[in-house]
């Protein structure tokens, strides 16, 4: 069984040593542990850093690219050094190394295909606690998960999760895992985490409204990809409703008191019930679409397991000879 912590990295050479420094060295049920670190286009010494630090080894971005790309980069890694397990902890020494082993228990246990560590809230302010919770809970909405942390990045995945998924979100990959596991039925499990106070202020968004319309823009994109019939479907109806109520109640007055000054009231419910077979004929299209969109899943994750498969026989040749 084979251990890999990521660290995802951005100009964190003042904490970075005290993180690599607080990884476990080995752990029950695990025969090695690797380090890997990416590096997003830092512009201080995070690289010279992480290879002080003893990282087995470190990407580097030529460029920020964002904390998804950067994500995705060092999970791509992880599988092609040929990890069992993939902790992502932050570079910011916000969680603590020691609490690695809670977190990958139950996937060694095999009860879960992803563990999110969720966090200790006391060093955070009323308003992002508030803020946390309601993300949360839209997510776990959207989801079907029982996750009480959605925004926590420190985490745990199994080999089997980490291959499914397929984060394409430009802004953050927390919420859009979760969703995605949701969906594709992978077992969720959190734990509970310590968290050490902040030692910056978040580079993910600029404040707290910007973190709301990115993250809402993120879920709201997420639920028409997975539910696309539903999406479209529920407004198409509610529209075809309306339109031929407003309709029928057109069609009264003008047979009982008289049409005339309600042709307005006629537009309307022309205009409505067009528009709710649009979004109708809408939602098939869109679920065909996602049934295409499933289909393209399997072959990328048969792409990407031969992908893993070829770059490992190539490292147990190397070492052979």
């Amino acid at each position: 069984m084979k251990l890999v912590i990521q660290i995802p990295c951005l100009n964190e050479e003042r904490t970075l040593p005290e993180v690599l420094a607080h990884l476990p060295g080995a752990l029950p049920g695990v025969d090695s542990i690797q380090v890997l670190v990416i590096d997003d286009g830092s512009a201080d010494q995070t690289a010279r850093e992480a290879i002080e630090g003893g990282a087995d080894k470190v990407i580097r971005h030529t460029r920020n690219r964002g904390l998804a790309r950067t994500f995705r980069t060092g999970i791509d890694a992880a599988l092609k050094m040929g990890a069992d397990v993939i902790v992502n902890i932050d570079g910011d020494g916000q969680y603590s190394g020691s609490d690695i082993h809670d977190l990958i228990r139950p996937i060694l246990e095999r009860r879960a295909d992803i563990v999110i560590g969720s966090r200790d809230m006391r060093h955070f302010s009323r308003t992002k606690r508030f803020l946390q919770s309601l993300g949360s809970f839209v997510v776990r909405r959207v989801s079907g998960t029982s996750v009480g942390d959605a925004a926590s990045g420190f985490r745990a995945f199994s080999k089997e999760a980490a291959l499914r998924l397929n984060i394409f979100s430009e802004f953050t990959y927390t919420l859009e895992s979760i969703i995605q596991a949701g969906r594709m039925g992978m077992a969720i499990e959190q734990v509970p985490v310590t968290t050490n106070p902040p030692t910056r202020s978040s580079r993910l968004s600029s404040g707290n409204l910007s973190y709301i319309i990115k993250s809402l823009g993120t879920i709201i994109r997420l639920f028409v990809t997975y539910q696309p019939l539903k999406a479209f479907a529920v407004g198409g109806v509610v529209s075809l409703v309306a339109g031929t109520l407003i309709g029928l109640r057109f069609l009264y007055l003008l047979f009982t008191v008289s049409g005339e000054g309600h042709v307005q009231s006629l537009i309307l419910a022309a205009i409505l019930i067009i528009l709710g077979f649009q979004l109708i004929v809408v939602s098939l299209l869109a679920d065909l679409i996602s049934a295409n969109r499933k289909i393209s899943e399997a072959a990328l994750l048969k792409i990407r397991r031969l992908e893993v498969e070829s770059e490992l026989s190539q490292v147990e040749e190397r070492v052979d000879s």
